[in-house]
């Protein structure tokens, strides 16, 4: 099962004891910042819970599944998210 935003909203409020609005605006801002970082080319550590960064992508030859047709898809950046040891060791455990 996962999580959608407005179950996390309630359980940071929950956890946090804050309303939901405090909660909702907290991890708005979260993104935020996430995306601002990001779009400079600054990777963002949570040391123990995750890193996230912005990787280059080489331009490459793809191919278009329907027509097998050659494509050429032009460099880009993506994004690499790496877990933390806490999050490893959290994600390990039976």
């Amino acid at each position: 099962m996962s999580v959608n935003r407005t179950e996390l909203v309630a359980s940071i409020a929950d956890r946090a004891s804050l309303t939901k609005a405090q909660a909702d605006s907290a991890l708005a801002a979260f993104q935020e910042i996430l995306i601002e970082n990001l779009s400079k080319g600054e990777p963002v550590k949570i040391t123990g819970l995750m890193s996230v960064e912005r990787v280059e992508r080489a331009a490459r030859t793809g191919r278009n599944p329907r027509t097998k047709e050659e494509i050429q898809i032009p460099a880009g950046y993506g994004v690499r998210i790496s877990a933390g040891s806490t999050l490893k060791k959290a994600v390990g455990k039976k």
